[in-house]
């Protein structure tokens, strides 16, 4: 049994598209602190390379051993409001740029963390770092910025939400001659985690310790391989098939997690098994929605396959490891799964119905473009309906969404790489200026009373 199940991941790997998706060491800048912006940079240049250095050599090394490839590596770092203060945003940048050459002198993909905690009410720094991204992501090619703006237990604070739609249109204008990428690099949360490894929304919690490596592992092709052979079978059968594949896919996670976590000298953290897909075909989760029958991505039917999808992938994920964390699911990023692009290229696939898919897999409205004449109101409210989504089910949910300017329905943004490219896809045309701008907070639903 134990041979058979060791053939069956080896050919995942070689020919279902099975990848470490991402390692992402986590970095406490607690004691990076000082009222001296120049200090305090030095510092955090300091900390973060000795501890970040041997990250690439260390996964590929690792990877190799074991014949696994791990696509992308990563550092998130303290939420940076925390560490900087209430600063300009020319000395917010500073601190930007201190993490870009970092990241970019020991080769990782992306630095998440550049970003502030106000699932509560705003401190001065909140504010004064938001208003500051849209030239923090314009200069910088790999930072990375997540904002949580509500919680269960919170409510939802909807001077954040304003605040973060307003920054939103600011960073798609600052990086226009780039499809406004910028926005890419930004993801505002409800019930943000804390040990989360994938882009744009990790960053290192205050609740995290000094170091923590965490793992992200995928295979949404694999899934769609597995459940090939299954056309006539129940759901039942399917839901079985799914999660005897998320426990394989969450063992080889965690041993070679845990190994370049043992090389490197850092605390093992958590295995996120989301199952991210690439714009590469045979990587789509769209794809095993339509292996259980649903013809194209969107149409009826989808929300409930997706919902089988996600419950199969946490129960397989629990049953492999006590160290699952992370958002543990489906991601549906539109610009990054070659059939979700296709399903909105053919009107098949919508921001309603994005919106519906949300309430049963892994964080939200993500990488979706829109058009850039949207108005900063229309995002603030999409952004309240898919946080309310989160905080009312007690679940992740998040918004990345890119107002591309210049670019209307029927364009096409290209972002390259992993981020691939999206069609413009429309929203709704209610005018949302009352409701933008009335502030305050939409308060925590009854359950958040538990104790």
């Amino acid at each position: 049994m134990q041979g058979r199940q060791i053939l069956e991941t080896v050919h995942m790997l070689d020919h279902e598209n099975l990848d470490i998706r991402t390692v992402t060491l986590g970095i406490s800048l607690f004691d990076c602190i000082h009222e001296d912006v120049d200090r305090a940079c030095e510092k955090i240049y300091k900390k973060v390379h000795k501890y970040s250095k041997d990250l690439v050599a260390t996964a590929d090394k690792i990877g190799k051993a074991y014949g696994v490839q791990i696509i992308n590596k990563r550092i998130s770092v303290t939420p940076m409001a925390l560490i900087a203060g209430e600063r300009s945003p020319e000395d917010y940048l500073a601190y930007a740029r201190v993490l870009d050459q970092v990241a970019k002198e020991v080769k990782v993909d992306f630095i998440g963390g550049f970003g502030a905690l106000c699932q509560g009410q705003m401190t001065r720094a909140d504010q004064a770092l938001i208003k500051a991204l849209p030239l923090v992501l314009s200069e910088t090619d790999r930072v990375c910025a997540p904002i949580c703006l509500g919680s269960s237990r919170e409510g939802l604070n909807m001077d954040a939400v304003a605040l973060a739609a307003q920054t939103i249109k600011g960073a798609a204008q600052a990086s226009k001659d780039q499809d406004s990428l910028a926005c890419a690099k930004l993801v505002v949360f409800a019930n943000a985690v804390e040990d989360n490894p994938f882009m744009a929304g990790a960053f290192h919690g205050p609740g995290q310790g000094e170091l923590a490596l965490h793992v992200g592992v995928s295979g949404p092709g694999v899934v769609k391989v597995a459940l090939e052979s299954h056309r006539e079978d129940s759901f039942d059968v399917l839901s079985e098939v799914v999660k005897k594949t998320a426990f394989k896919i969450t063992r080889l996670g965690e041993l070679v997690g845990k190994e370049v976590s043992k090389d490197l000298g850092v605390p093992f953290g958590s295995i996120d098994l989301s199952l991210a897909p690439t714009p590469a075909v045979g990587d789509s989760v769209a794809r095993i929605l339509e292996e259980m029958g649903i013809s194209q991505v969107g149409g009826h039917g989808t929300t409930a396959a997706l919902a089988l999808l996600n419950d199969a992938v946490k129960k397989g994920g629990v049953m492999a490891s006590t160290h699952v964390g992370g958002l543990s699911g489906a991601f549906i990023p539109v610009s990054e799964d070659e059939g979700m692009i296709e399903a909105a290229n053919k009107e098949a696939l919508g921001l309603d119905k994005l919106e519906a898919m949300t309430c049963v897999c892994s964080v939200g409205l993500d990488m979706i473009a829109i058009p850039g004449k949207t108005p900063w109101e229309t995002i603030a409210a999409m952004i309240a309906d898919e946080a309310m989504i989160g905080i009312i089910n007690q679940k992740t949910t998040a918004v990345r969404i890119i107002p591309v300017i210049g670019k209307d329905v029927g364009d096409q943004a290209v972002f390259g790489g992993l981020l691939g490219q999206a069609p413009i896809i429309g929203t709704h045309h209610n005018n949302c200026q009352v409701f933008a701008r009335r502030g305050g907070f939409i308060p925590a639903p009854i359950h958040s009373f538990k104790n």
